[in-house]
């Protein structure tokens, strides 16, 4: 017998003595307001000792694409499927998400999900975890810690990838329309620095800028809220006065940079021989591609934040004692309206550009 099943078991005989005080308390209750409700509260906990408890620790909701993430768990880690969910909010705080793991241990849950807030930092809260048999499922973005096997998997995107398929696209899409590399002046708006989105989107950024002769003009952190993007781009806006292209590491940050472009009179947009900016974005929620098709994002790639059914599904193979992947990757899309470039190849990989539509934003999730 696995030692989670063992656990499991031990978790279960604890909720019934807590269940069978709550049924003595519960009776003197219902005797007062009718028989009725007594069967139905006994249903209820007779299907309680069943479920798979999962603690989830999500950075926070700084984005439409975390509040997505977050609604993917929550549809997917229901009763329906065998799983009842704690879900803390760690406000983009690690030390929150360090205090939300332990509560999780005390609590003896059967599996925890972390979506750390940046790399670094955990390699003691994940040992401890491990030392109370105690499954970790890291989603979104990586642990950099030096023992891999604290954490039984990981599920999210190729962040580097990412960046490095939206450079691509900018030196297609400029050579298209004739305009030189050295007359390219980008800055980055970077996401929470040491993430892994971050560091991967800014990497993919700085290797293309090097090998093509790029200007990159700043780099600064927005931490991926839209009120922030603003602020720093009317900034930057202030100081430079010859930004053309504005690489933003997610749609909030992009919407927040649109808005900081507009109200210094200048346009978002894809002519940057005539003056428009240039502005780049990641995630392809709702709210990115609206701007896409509006024109005033050039080039949205997808971050995609369905995660929650592959994590049921690493727990349900952990549980059945099957294989599962390691480190598995999301499949992803790019989105544009002008079509100028089709495709870009990256690594030896073809992927193909999507003209967004209206129907196309309406069929998608987030």
């Amino acid at each position: 017998m696995s030692k989670v099943k063992c656990r499991r078991i031990i978790n279960k005989m604890n909720i019934h003595k807590v269940m069978s005080l709550g049924l003595i308390l519960g009776f003197i209750l219902l005797t007062m307001s009718g028989c009725g409700k007594k069967q139905e509260a006994e249903e209820d906990v007779s299907t309680q000792p069943e479920l798979i408890t999962v603690g989830f620790s999500q950075v926070g909701a700084e984005s439409d694409w975390r509040v997505a993430n977050t609604e993917s768990f929550r549809k997917t880690m229901v009763k329906g499927n065998g799983v009842y969910m704690m879900y803390d909010d760690a406000q983009q705080k690690q030390d929150k998400q360090i205090i939300a793991i332990r509560n999780f241990i005390q609590q003896e849950v059967d599996y925890i999900v972390l979506a750390p807030v940046m790399e670094t930092g955990w390699d003691t809260v994940l040992q401890e975890a491990s030392d109370a048999d105690i499954p970790v499922i890291v989603v979104d973005r990586m642990v950099d810690i030096e023992d891999t096997s604290l954490y039984k998997a990981w599920i999210g995107s190729d962040f580097k990838r990412e960046g490095k398929i939206a450079c691509e696209w900018l030196d297609r899409f400029t050579t298209a329309k004739g305009i030189r590399p050295e007359d390219i002046n980008i800055v980055d708006i970077q996401g929470t620095e040491g993430a892994t989105s971050q560091i991967g989107r800014t990497n993919g950024l700085t290797e293309a800028a090097s090998k093509h002769g790029w200007n990159i003009l700043a780099m600064e952190s927005a931490d991926y809220a839209q009120t922030k993007g603003k602020e720093v781009v009317a900034k930057l806006l202030a100081q430079f006065d010859n930004i053309n292209v504005v690489y933003c590491e997610n749609d909030n940050e992009a919407i927040g940079a649109i808005e900081a472009i507009e109200e210094a009179g200048k346009k978002p947009g894809t002519d940057i021989e005539n003056g428009d900016i240039l502005v780049i974005s990641f995630d392809a929620a709702h709210s990115g591609l609206n701007k896409v098709l509006e024109g005033k994002i050039a080039l949205d790639v997808e971050c995609n934040p369905l995660q929650g059914e592959e994590v049921l599904n690493v727990i349900k193979a952990i549980e059945e004692g099957k294989d599962y992947n390691k480190y598995t990757y999301i499949n992803e899309s790019i989105f544009t309206l002008d079509d100028t470039v089709k495709s870009v190849n990256v690594d030896d990989k073809n992927y193909e550009i999507t003209k967004v539509t209206s129907d196309i934003i309406g069929s998608r999730e987030y």
